[in-house]
């Protein structure tokens, strides 16, 4: 792991006494439990996560039909790429999931090609749970995890039935195509729907519900893309996140993605070619940004993401992630570091100065559009208190920021697996910064013909 005193700011100064001390090894302890085949759960991401779908699915194409009538021909080409794009990658992310290119199941491909892959994978996960439990299955896996307790690892086997690996199968689909249902579709559809309105200065009631299923489906794609961002990184222990955990995650992901996009339509309202190419700029640098470190670590392609792929599928897919990768990152902290050089194409280590740099460019680029939108703002805000304004998007990405904090400082659930944590790096930086003024404070003056005595 990377050591943040080390590699962002220097030697430190020798600890105080009884931190940053490297704890002993926990104890391990090999706990057999008992078989699974009778703990399937209701798979209640599944049905959200397919609801959230076809809610907004539905309330696009209504949506695009008043466009239509109303001959706004620009608003609804844009309004259908953003209802489009994401479906189809949403088929594709579930067909390659399940590997039904492979299998013979022209049903649920005809289901896919309609666009309505989700439903037929949700009811399938629903029947596979109601038939799942009634009987005992022999396992056909046993899965290795370690939990953490308050001292000690506890490392479980779990015995997997077949209806379980299953039903595990369709839960890690469906938690990948509600990430990039919310950054590929939602958070784009939110954003332009938010630029429609402030500018018609209206929003209609198929608008507003349109916005408020985006709303939502995006808070729930950043709360998973936390949850999956921790589990890949930390793959052999077992994840459990408390309520307020959860909580603090909404709150740090809600402020962040919501001040992102009101700043974004503030500054296009009044700047909309160059919102686009600042917009566009982000996303291509951060689609390049892992294409460039690739080039320059000399790697290999990895062969490990489909053994039936060739060059050209596995380009493609790694070419799909860097697209997810960089929609996440324009509007929020993705919370992984893609690595294509890397077996798992994710940096396994908490890397605290890409989380510093990122913030600290993120917040200095909304600083910079709101200012700029506050000075050549336009009549249309006229009824709006516009330094209130100003103060509440900053105090609220401040707040972002904050809870970001708190959460790996208290709710992280492998924070003891930190080599440094956030009150480590801020004390490290703090007793540089302390050093640097004490020693210039202690310099004596440079004056000429002066000999000075250091006794």
């Amino acid at each position: 792991m990377d050591g943040v005193c080390e590699g962002s700011i220097g030697e430190c100064s020798d600890p105080p006494p009884g931190k940053w001390v490297k704890l002993p090894p926990p104890n391990v302890v090999l706990q057999l439990e008992p078989k699974t085949f009778s703990q399937l759960k209701l798979p209640y991401s599944i049905i959200l996560t397919t609801l959230l779908y076809c809610g907004e699915f539905v309330s696009a194409a209504i949506l695009t039909a008043s466009y239509s009538r109303s001959n706004d021909q620009f608003w609804l080409l844009l309004t259908l790429l953003f209802m489009l794009m994401p479906s189809i990658m949403d088929q594709l992310t579930l067909i390659f999931v399940h590997r039904d290119l492979t299998s013979d199941k022209p049903m649920v491909l005809c289901m896919h090609l309609l666009l309505l892959g989700p439903v037929i994978r949700c009811l399938e996960a629903l029947l596979m749970y109601c038939q799942g439990g009634t009987e005992e299955e022999p396992y056909v896996t046993i899965t290795r995890k370690k939990r953490l307790r308050k001292d000690s690892e506890i490392e479980v086997e779990q015995e997997v039935g077949h209806s379980l690996r299953r039903l595990v199968t369709h839960r890690n689909a469906f938690k990948r195509m509600a990430v990039i249902q919310a950054f590929l579709g939602s958070t784009p559809q939110l954003t332009l729907q938010l630029y429609i309105s402030v500018v018609e200065q209206y929003i209609p009631p198929t608008r507003a519900v349109l916005m408020g299923i985006c709303l939502v489906s995006v808070t729930y794609g950043a709360l998973v893309c936390n949850v999956l961002a921790i589990q890949i990184k930390y793959d052999d222990y077992k994840i459990r996140l408390r309520p307020l955990a959860f909580i603090c995650i909404i709150l740090w992901r809600c402020l962040e993605i919501s001040t992102r996009i009101t700043i974004l339509v503030l500054f296009g309202s009044v700047f909309k070619h160059y919102a686009l190419a600042i917009g566009m700029a982000n996303f291509l640098v951060l689609f390049f940004l892992p294409w460039i470190q690739f080039w320059r670590s000399g790697a290999a392609l990895p062969d490990q993401v489909e053994k039936n792929f060739s060059r050209v599928g596995t380009v493609s897919v790694l070419c799909s992630i860097t697209l997810l990768y960089a929609g996440i990152n324009v509007f929020c902290w993705s919370a992984v570091q893609l690595r294509l050089s890397d077996r798992d194409l994710i940096s396994k280590s908490q890397s605290w100065w890409y989380l510093v740099v990122y913030y600290v460019l993120r917040g200095v680029e909304n600083s910079v559009l709101l200012i700029l939108w506050y000075i050549f703002k336009t009549d249309v805000y006229e009824y709006i208190c516009m330094p209130m304004l100003v103060v509440q998007l900053i105090v609220a990405y401040c707040l972002a920021i904050a809870f970001m904090l708190f959460f790996y400082q208290y709710f992280h659930p492998c924070r003891r697996l930190f080599r440094h944590n956030i009150s480590d790096f801020l004390e490290c930086a703090c007793c540089n910064f302390r050093q640097v003024a004490n020693s210039s404070l202690l310099e004596p003056p440079c004056e000429p013909g002066v000999r000075h005595s250091i006794v």
